[in-house]
């Protein structure tokens, strides 16, 4: 049966612009036309499911480019996390999956979890056990020996050990690659440091690409960049520019290094950022105000964020605004699910457009995940993820934060 969507505004993604009285017509999970409400009421076949939306502005489905959906987000430490069973993990799964598709996020690359449970939670999706986003899954990131996440059992040290992990992710159904090139939160890591060489790096690009995969790499540490640039990296996380003092130091030639080769960056901003800690107590503020000790607590926090924006700020000036993609982190820490909003609201307070901030949640992070061709933008052909916000994107990306439904390949699941 096909179905017919009215809403008052839309904004398809495609050129950053929200236009009046719009809807679609979808067949088959996909979209078979776009326009004026008015030529699409024409010649509606007897079957048509006709759903009128009202007052709101529909949108494409947003894209979280970084998840661990195994992992609680409650503020434990990795150790703690780990303590968990691989099945409790999973039941941690399908709540964070459902939280996240609430909050509008139709599709999600799962980033690093233990032995096979990414596998096995994105299969309990398709087969739709659960509601979920879309997930594409790298199975277990490759890390060295006391790696960062060396916990999730996929230690590879030297070129040939890091091609038999890429060959045997592969085959397990990891939909790309992921690799930690410097440490992280994992207790004993180094982030200031890189991990891998260039020539290790390489030999995951080089595998992954042999097998039509793309690669991911954590990146904190500076060395880790410029190696991460020169083996080929598809998509660098983090960006962080640490030096191994552990302080933030922008490199321009770095900068450029990075634009001219085209790589792709996820700087998950509001995990750098803290902005989980930080959006509620301005909330706070502005409702009924703070204490004398929250106050200097949330001055402290936007001071060490302005540290992680000034960097970005700089990066843009490099030309790298349609390379960047938003990704939460969530699960790591105090990260919870549901809130790529903050992302897109961190974007804006470095030189985005609202515009722009929500087209790199869609059509950018589509694109950098090779989905160009299927998600991303409301256009004929493409799956019908949609969002209804409450609100005009394209002036206010707070409406990003006001889900009012979600459609996943047509069909309302929110």
């Amino acid at each position: 049966m096909d179905t017919l969507i009215l809403a008052d505004q839309m904004f398809d993604g495609v050129d950053g612009n929200t236009r009046n009285k719009q809807g679609m017509r979808i067949s088959g999970g996909r979209i078979t036309q776009v326009g004026h409400q008015e030529e699409l009421k024409k010649d509606v076949a007897p079957n048509t499911e006709i759903i009128d939306l009202g007052n709101i502005c529909l949108a494409p489905g947003l894209i979280d480019s970084h998840t661990h959906v195994t992992l609680s987000g409650d503020s434990k430490t990795y150790a703690e996390m780990f303590t968990e069973t691989d099945e409790m993990m999973a039941l941690i799964s399908v709540k964070n999956l459902q939280i996240h598709l609430r909050a509008g996020i139709t599709s999600v690359r799962e980033h690093g979890a233990r032995n096979k449970l990414g596998f096995v939670v994105k299969e309990g999706a398709e087969r739709g056990l659960f509601p979920s986003p879309r997930m594409l899954v790298s199975g277990r990131p490759i890390t060295c020996t006391g790696g960062h996440f060396h916990m999730c059992n996929e230690v590879a040290d030297g070129p040939d050990e890091v091609r038999r992990s890429v060959r045997r992710l592969v085959h397990e159904g990891a939909d790309y690659i992921k690799i930690m090139a410097s440490g992280g939160g994992t207790e004993g890591t180094i982030p200031g440091r890189a991990s891998y060489s260039v020539e290790e790096l390489h030999a995951a690009v080089h595998e992954a690409h042999h097998f039509h995969k793309l690669t991911a790499a954590h990146c904190r540490a500076k060395e880790s960049m410029v190696r991460a640039v020169d083996a080929g990296i598809d998509l660098m996380e983090h960006a962080e520019f640490l030096d191994p003092d552990q302080i933030m130091r922008f490199d321009p030639d770095l900068a450029k290094k990075m634009a001219e080769s085209e790589i792709w960056i996820s700087p998950t901003l509001q995990a750098a950022t803290r902005y989980y800690d930080i959006a509620p107590l301005r909330e706070k503020r502005e409702r009924i105000g703070l204490s004398p000790a929250e106050e200097t607590k949330l001055a402290a926090l936007e001071a060490r964020m302005e540290i992680r924006l000034d960097i970005m700020r700089r990066m843009l000036e490099f030309g790298m605004k349609d390379r960047i993609v938003p990704g939460t982190d969530s699960g790591v820490q105090n990260f919870a699910f549901g809130h790529l909003d903050y992302d897109l609201q961190i974007l804006t307070q470095i030189g985005f457009t609202p515009s722009e901030a929500l087209i790199s949640a869609t059509k950018t992070s589509a694109e950098a995940i090779g989905m160009s061709d299927q998600i991303g933008t409301l256009e004929v052909g493409k799956i019908a993820d949609l969002v209804a916000l409450d609100g005009d994107p394209s002036k206010d990306i707070g409406v990003c934060s006001r889900i009012r439904a979600v459609f996943l390949e047509g069909t309302q699941v929110s």
